[in-house]
This record gives structure tokens, sequence and C-alpha cells, in this order.
């Protein structure tokens, strides 16, 4: 199929998922569903563009295909576990306060802007799709990265709810395992997955243009949808502890908490992205 033809049907089923989903949060009042689609979403398009390209290594499309949708359907599945005992996500219900009158407006664009997302997160999957040099180090190096964060994001997730199932004080933080190392280690892992279709794809004609998946990645993480949300939200629940907490822990990349942090004023502490 077509290069350009088979972007834009994935395009196109995309915007016409995410305008189901659009109605469907009008009934069930919970726009957090855009979320659990999300990763899915991504995950159909790497195996539609892996199963239609007509260029690439068979057994690295098979691959690829395969390891994008087991990340989608962990992800969505983890997420979906989260929402379905909730109202709905905080960061929806804000919106639905700050944008008032036009919220359904503004939450159908913003959830378009969320398929258009996807097809940009699904490209790096095209292109290593279009690889057809013979499997070789690079893929090996690819499946490592991919296990590595594969595993990691999934222990990270599974310590923050052990921890919270576990924990009778609301302003507890969580401290442990992977969480001693940074403040965010399901973050971090979730973008080191990104690295390993950059190897898929490397050797590739466009591979170079695969970096714009950990490079928006790091972008949304630490400036838009991750880090600043969650640490607001975390300061506002818990208070000084999480001030201690982001003085002496790393807030993405993991490395030793600090011996000796030294304080921040409460105001410029919840504006520190990378704790040090």
């Amino acid at each position: 199929m077509n290069l350009v033809l088979l972007i834009l049907i994935g395009w196109g089923v995309m915007v016409l998922v995410m305008s189901g989903l659009w109605k469907l949060q009008q009934s069930n009042g919970k726009a957090g569903i855009v979320d659990v689609a999300w990763p899915l979403g991504v995950g159909g398009l790497a195996t539609l563009f892996c199963t239609f390209s007509e260029t690439g290594l068979l057994e690295r499309r098979v691959l690829v295909a395969a390891l994008a949708m087991v990340w989608g359907v962990r992800l969505s599945w983890h997420i979906w576990l989260r929402l379905r005992h909730e109202t709905d996500d905080k960061r929806y219900i804000d919106l639905r306060d700050a944008w008032g009158e036009n919220f359904e407006q503004r939450l159908f664009k913003f959830y378009q802007f969320q398929a258009f997302g996807a097809l940009l997160f699904a490209i790096p999957m095209l292109i290593a799709a279009q690889n057809s040099n013979p499997l070789n180090f690079w893929d090996l190096l690819g499946v490592v990265i991919w296990f590595v964060a594969f595993i990691g994001e999934s222990v990270a997730d599974a310590q923050l709810k052990r921890f919270k199932s576990h924990s009778k004080e609301p302003q507890a933080v969580c401290r442990e395992g992977l969480w001693r190392y940074s403040r965010h280690p399901n973050y971090f892992f979730e973008w080191l997955h990104w690295w390993s279709y950059v190897a898929f794809a490397i050797l590739s004609p466009w591979g170079w243009v695969t970096l714009i998946g950990p490079i928006a990645m790091l972008y949304f993480i630490l400036f838009v949808t991750g880090v600043p949300p969650a640490e607001a939200s975390s300061l506002k629940s818990r208070g000084d502890a999480y001030r201690k907490y982001q003085q002496e822990t790393n807030a993405f990349f993991p490395w030793f908490p600090k011996k000796n942090p030294v304080s921040l004023p409460p105001n410029q502490v919840g504006s520190t992205h990378q704790g040090g």
C-alpha cells in the first residue's frame, strides 16, 4: 500500500475512534477514557503499518507490531484499572471547571489532537517496519531496551499500587523500590521504551526521524502532561512530605537519593523538574 495513503488511513481511523470516544464520555462523564484509548491506538496503528507496509523485513515487522501492541495493551489496561474506580481523572475535572460551558467543544479538539498525537508516535514504528536490512545487533539492542523499559514501568506501577493499597496515611509518599531513586520512574521507563524503535529503524534511510519519539515524549513528560501536573497534585495533597521528597530525589532520571539536600523555598520546590 502507498505509504502516504497508509498514513492517511491510520489518521482517519484515529479521528473516528476519538470522535466516538468523545460521544461516549458525554454519557458516562469520564473524559479520561482518552488516556485508555491512546496507547491502544498507537499499538493498533503500529500493527496496521507493519501489516500493510510494502517494504521491510517481515520478521522485523512482526516483531515491532507485537512489541508495540503488548506495550499498548498493558498501559491501557493499567490506566483503565485506575479510571474505573474514579469518577474521572483529576486533570479532566480541573479542565471541566476551567473551560466551563466550552468544555465539550474544547474537549473534542483535544481528543482530535490526541488522534494526531497517536499518529505522530506511531511514525517511528512505521519507519522501523520499512527497514529491509537483515536482523542484526541493532534489533537485539531494540529488544533489550524494550524489555528493560517494559519491566521497569510495570514494576514501578505495581510498587505504587501496592503502596497506595497498604498506606493508611493520606500524606505518605511512596519511596519503595524504584520510587526511592526517581519521583517518576514509570515516566522514565515509558520514555526509555521509545528508544527501542530508534534501534529497530536506525539502519533504514529515514531512521533518524524515529528520534521524534523519545524527544517528543521527553518534552511532554517533563513540561506538559507528565511531571508538572503530577507534581502539583502531589504537593497539594501531601504538602511538606512531598517537598522533602522533591529535595531528596530526582524527578526523572533514577539516581541515589541526596543525603544532605539543599532546602528550597516552597514556591521554588514545586517548579523544579529535575530535582538536581
